[in-house]
């Protein structure tokens, strides 16, 4: 059962899923915010019910899941309904990323969060022991974006400028991985901050040291 639980953050595209992947190796467990939303609005939820008398049965596919095109449509072009969305999901989605990581085997335990300060952030995480950001130039995320998806330079600044702004996220930051070399670099940072965070872990009441920054 850990009692020490790290969270995971970064913008799109920064390569939060390879720094993920790559605890995993280590035998950490990490568990998957997007995985929880998912679960959290499944086909015959409560959440889906919530969000169907939200918005209306329109947002419904024909097997009665949620159909996330038209959802993601409804959102992207209105903040109001963006909320609505997420008053619903990400109080279950916390609630599951807590009960998971605390079941967790291992001194520690990983929660992928993209979304964390657009979430709240530390006061809606209270739970979490420290916050991991990887972080890349916004050029770089431009480039990713456009090379991995297909994405024109318009799209993905509209993508980039609707996450939370670079310094919000560093700013909660206690270590930081700037991912801007090759991903072959990754392995010897993640391996360092497994090593300290299983030396915090094992250290009793949980100190704040201070913040620890890899270039990757």
């Amino acid at each position: 059962m850990s009692s020490f639980i790290i969270a995971i953050t970064g913008g799109v595209a920064s390569g939060k899923s390879a720094v993920s992947a790559r605890f995993e190796t280590l035998g950490v467990v990490v568990v998957d915010a997007d995985v929880a939303a998912r679960a959290a609005v499944a086909a015959g939820s409560e959440g889906l019910a919530e969000v169907t008398a939200a918005f209306g049965p329109d947002v419904l596919a024909a097997d009665g899941s949620l159909d996330r095109a038209v959802m993601r449509k409804r959102v992207f072009a209105d903040a109001d309904a963006r909320r609505r969305l997420e008053a619903i999901i990400h109080p279950r989605v916390r609630r599951q990323l807590m009960d998971e990581c605390r079941a967790a085997t291992g001194p520690y335990a990983i929660a992928a969060i993209p979304l964390l300060a657009e979430g709240g952030g530390r006061e809606a995480y209270p739970w979490l022991d420290r916050i991991l950001v990887v972080d890349v130039p916004v050029e770089v995320q431009r480039e990713r974006l456009m090379a991995r998806d297909g994405a024109d330079a318009a799209l993905a600044d509209r993508m980039i400028a609707a996450q939370a702004d670079r310094r919000e996220r560093l700013a909660m930051a206690d270590d930081v991985i700037v991912n801007d070399g090759p991903i072959e670099a990754l392995e010897a940072h993640v391996a360092a901050l497994d090593r300290r965070y299983r030396t915090l872990a094992g250290s009793g009441p949980h100190p704040n040291p201070s913040r620890n920054r890899m270039r990757a």
